[in-house]
């Protein structure tokens, strides 16, 4: 996310970043006794921390929002350097949307595979352990979207793109008649951007947000085609209110050809990493941008994990036929898995998943350093699909993230992200969400 701030503001911001690297650094091996010893005692404690917050919510309040945040034009911005960004929020005031009133069924569910996080996040080291047929899950279907009622529960977002991209938001009714959505033979539900050859200033394309909110849960999506290419900036990802008291996780999130997905926290202050490194927070992924998670004090960077796997994003999570990425929300933190098509664990693809079997998560934000529950509440889940914007627009002539080995501006000869997107609508025909389900899944 990008915040307009006082040049003050940004000096903060590197002394900020100097001192959380040098504390990563120099303290690694306090981290990781302090992360482990946290994660056993949250193992012992779940049930009383999560009465002690039902108790005390009135009084674990986050740390008041700066009065020119919360009033401010909050939207999200790239960072050349690292890749790393924020995505595009609901903001009040500025929000319109088209709902369909259903509250949708946690019965059966259609789908191959889903996924999670884990309270001891280093469990195992595969990722495609096979628990027996006899072994039960804690976590109980709280919603679920899939096959034909997969638009179900759902709000279209009809306002203008918080991120500056040049696309126009559109109704159901709307992207129904001009074939921007639909339930396709395979029963997955698809959401495409317009193709029209030449436009003069917006593409149609589609963001849904789920009626239902959570505060705490296991938040499933099967994927088997995202958009890619030159001009996109697709995401699944949740928000909370009053942005960004609330919080907002990016679970799936990158721009352009970039082929390695990033997944982001931003909070309010007060939030972070206690360290950068991959082996200390026992991640798969890589830390970019910093360990401080707070959107006003990293000029809406946040918090960012790039994942490993070249076939996470884009082109090549497509070819592979997709894969479910899994969020877990629990009093150990905030864990994101990935989970390529032919990996996906069998109690995942059973409707009875079992966190503790499933190895090393791509990202995990601990509890000790970001009280998951004081940081982040009642929270949608979004899909959405906006083109140029601040994060793809900004790096149109970069290069050097995974996947980009050259740049868009030199790929497609076009100066500017704008300029291609709004005279070259056959280049988007790659660039559509289509995913077989989606479930929100909670211990009680």
């Amino acid at each position: 996310m990008y915040l307009h701030a006082p040049a003050v503001l940004v000096l903060l911001i590197h002394a900020a970043y100097a001192d959380a690297s040098l504390f990563g650094t120099t303290s690694e091996s306090i981290a990781r006794v302090a992360t482990r010893a946290h994660r056993h005692a949250v193992k012992r404690s779940a049930g009383l921390a999560r009465d002690l917050r039902l108790s005390f919510r009135g009084i674990l309040a986050t740390d008041s929002q700066p009065a020119d945040v919360s009033n401010a034009r909050v939207y999200c911005v790239n960072s050349p350097s690292s890749g790393l960004t924020g995505n595009g929020t609901n903001i009040a005031g500025g929000n319109s949307t088209t709902s369909i009133s259903h509250s949708v069924s946690a019965t059966s569910v259609a789908t191959s595979s889903k996924g999670s996080a884990t309270g001891s996040k280093t469990a195992s080291a595969s990722a495609t352990a096979t628990p027996s047929a006899t072994a039960s899950s804690p976590w109980k279907i709280l919603e679920s979207y899939h096959g034909s009622s997969f638009f179900l529960g759902w709000d279209f977002f009809t306002g203008s793109d918080p991120t500056n991209g040049i696309v126009n938001y559109i109704d159901q009714q709307t992207a129904q008649s001009a074939n921007l959505i639909e339930i396709n033979s395979a029963g997955n539900a698809v959401m495409r951007v317009e193709t029209t050859p030449q436009v003069q200033n917006t593409r149609q394309s589609i963001r849904i947000t789920t009626q239902k909110t959570y505060t705490g849960a296991l938040l499933i999506m099967d994927s088997v085609h995202m958009p890619t290419g030159c001009g996109t900036w697709p995401a699944f990802w949740s928000n909370g209110p009053n942005w960004p008291a609330g919080g907002e996780i990016d679970i799936v999130e990158g721009v352009n050809d970039y082929t390695n997905n990033q997944a982001t926290i931003h909070t309010n202050p007060g939030c972070s990493l206690a360290s950068s490194s991959s082996s200390t927070l026992g991640i798969s992924g890589t830390v970019v941008g910093g360990t401080n998670c707070a959107a006003a004090q990293t000029g809406n960077q946040g918090c960012g994990v790039r994942a490993a796997q070249t076939n996470s994003f884009g082109a090549a999570f497509n070819k592979n036929g997709g894969g479910v990425y899994a969020m877990q929300w629990d009093d150990s933190g905030i864990a994101i898995y990935f989970f390529p098509r032919n990996q996906i664990p069998s109690d995942i693809a059973a409707n009875a998943p079992l966190p503790d079997n499933w190895g090393t998560p791509l990202a995990f934000w601990p509890a000790a350093g970001c009280n998951p529950f004081n940081f982040f509440n009642d929270h949608s889940a979004i899909f959405d699909t906006t083109l140029c914007g601040d994060w793809a627009g900004g790096v149109w002539s970069g290069t050097g993230v995974p996947g980009q080995d050259q740049s868009c501006a030199a790929l497609t000869g076009a100066s500017t992200c704008e300029a291609w997107v709004r005279n070259n609508g056959a280049n988007f025909t790659e660039a559509y969400w289509e995913v077989k389900s989606v479930q929100i899944y909670q211990t009680s």
